[in-house]
């Protein structure tokens, strides 16, 4: 959904899952289906309502890859890192990938259309090198699929 934060929609979200056991997972992953993001100000709220400190909050959010504190662009590419796409020029790929769009792991392209993150294992190890672009998984990834990744979104974006 990726609305813009609203503290009174967060505390709902919170108290929802309130007297749950293990609520705080659950709840990062609602916040950010919410506000596209755990802000800062996500974390603070969380640490509050659970009766946690910040930085317990925050270890959750920084060690799970699939939290951000900012929100992601419109289109997220996830490639993998893991040892089976490494051995398959998975690497290679992904700096040729992130050398075109102009970015760092993790970063979005100025323009908000585009996050590239690392994931380790998709599960697509027997088809490696793989990616996911918005959630559809792409097995066998080569400097072809790389390009036809980089014309599709360079089409929406009208580049």
């Amino acid at each position: 959904m990726s609305a813009v934060w609203n503290e009174v929609e967060a505390t709902r979200i919170i108290r929802r899952h309130s007297g749950r056991e293990g609520a705080m997972l659950p709840i990062l992953h609602d916040l950010q289906a919410a506000f596209g993001c755990v802000s800062p100000a996500a974390v603070r709220l969380v640490a509050h309502e659970l009766n946690l400190t910040r930085a317990e909050v925050h270890g959750v959010v920084s060690f799970y890859h699939d939290f951000r504190e900012q929100p992601a662009g419109r289109h997220v590419l996830k490639l993998c890192r893991a040892e089976a796409c490494q051995s398959m020029n998975g690497e290679a790929l992904a700096r040729e990938i992130l050398k075109r769009f102009d970015l760092e792991w993790g970063e979005t392209t100025p323009d908000g259309h585009l996050t590239v993150e690392a994931t380790y294992c998709l599960g697509l190890c027997a088809c490696a090198p793989s990616a996911m672009l918005d959630g559809q998984p792409i097995a066998r990834l080569d400097e072809a699929s790389a390009d036809e990744i980089a014309r599709e979104i360079a089409r929406e974006i009208g580049r």
